[in-house]
């Protein structure tokens, strides 16, 4: 999906061919990576002594809140009691009220279907309030700086999740904020996808512990979401991608501390699929790729996922997808509506993963005072 950097200092993981003609890219060390972007306050330089006066203002902290951004905020006994929290809201869906009087503020700078319905009725089933906020409706359309609208957020709502494009943009508006932020999507991550993929590959297997996933086509948003928060729940994930759309190439890859899974970057979609209890697939061509769609389609053709290559996988292995679908492209009509899949799961799975992640970043811990 996106190409842009997203301004955090990573890990990148170096890799290499084994021979040149090997498939399988061996992970063989992390090099610290800087990052290259301007500061995440990009306001103008003040003209006049008052502009300085209140460029010189500390930022508004009425609480230290806890972000998720990327996933790589939790620990891996975090994600774990988690995901046992989601397995609990999906048995009784009204049993938590733990939002109760409390808005949750949902800004959409890009269209959305599951994101939007998972996160509105997850929030009214949790007793809280969701307020949706399209782009067009806020002052930032007009130029508002994303530091006001954070301040002004804050004075509102108990949480914020921004579905955008740019990372910075994120990660602007949560610098901030009082209150915590939540990634629902951008260019570089979709954690709260992962997190609905790591509960749906839990009921399914019971333990996340040493299973294998594959994940074959654009090494996108998805796709680093489900490296980071699968090997940080001790999985093994291989992903398949054609040059020019590898994971490493979009932009270097953390090393999650405490992380027990391992990573495999793959040429060969068959090789990544060998041994593996879930395949995965992502459209080939994102919002915002529309300009390439051709050069994208010809790439990405050899990584449809089919009959054939769920056949190469193990036995029994089920076909992922984070949806929208594109029957006869990236996935075939005969896997997306046949038995041999849970992409529906999924699709219910972000709604009850997404309550759990705000009772946990939302709910004061024991002792704490309240957001």
């Amino acid at each position: 999906m996106g190409e842009e950097d997203d301004g955090e200092a990573y890990f990148g993981v170096v890799s290499v061919f084994n021979p040149p003609e090997a498939d399988v890219l061996e992970l063989v060390g992390v090099v610290a990576v800087e990052p290259e972007l301007e500061p995440l306050d990009p306001q103008p330089v003040a003209s006049n002594s008052a502009e300085q006066a209140i460029a010189a203002l500390p930022v508004d902290w009425r609480t230290v809140p806890r972000h998720f951004l990327t996933g790589a905020e939790l620990s891996a006994t975090e994600l774990h009691a988690l995901l046992d929290r989601a397995l609990e809201l999906k048995a009784a869906p009204l049993s938590s009220q733990a939002l109760a009087g409390c808005s949750v503020a949902l800004i959409f700078q890009k269209p959305s279907t599951r994101t939007r319905l998972s996160f509105e009725v997850g929030v009214h089933e949790l007793g809280g309030h969701p307020v949706v906020l399209r782009a067009d409706e806020l002052q930032l359309s007009r130029g508002e700086a994303l530091r006001d609208t954070a301040y002004v957020l804050s004075r509102h709502v108990s949480a914020v999740g921004v579905r955008t494009g740019p990372d910075v943009t994120l990660q602007e508006l949560a610098q901030y904020s009082s209150v915590p932020v939540v990634n629902m999507l951008t260019a570089l991550h979709h954690p709260c996808q992962a997190l609905a993929d790591l509960l749906t590959l839990r009921e399914a297997y019971e333990t996340l512990e040493g299973v294998r996933v594959a994940y074959v086509g654009d090494g996108n948003n998805v796709a680093r979401s489900l490296a980071l928060l699968g090997t940080l729940a001790g999985m093994h994930v291989a992903v398949a991608s054609p040059s020019g759309y590898t994971l490493d190439e979009q932009a270097p890859l953390p090393v999650l501390e405490g992380a027990r899974g391992t990573l495999e970057l793959h040429a060969d979609p068959r090789a990544a699929v060998r041994d593996a209890q879930a395949v995965y697939a992502d459209v080939w061509v994102s919002m915002g790729d529309e300009a390439t769609a051709a050069e994208r389609r010809a790439a990405l053709a050899p990584y449809v996922l089919d009959d054939a290559l769920l056949d190469a996988a193990a036995p029994g292995a089920f076909a992922m997808h984070d949806l929208p679908a594109h029957p006869g492209e990236e996935i075939s009509a005969e896997v997306l509506y046949g038995g041999r899949q849970r992409i529906w799961d999924q699709a219910e799975n972000r709604r009850h993963a997404q309550k759990a992640l705000l009772e946990l970043l939302v709910t004061p811990a024991p002792g704490s005072s309240s957001p």
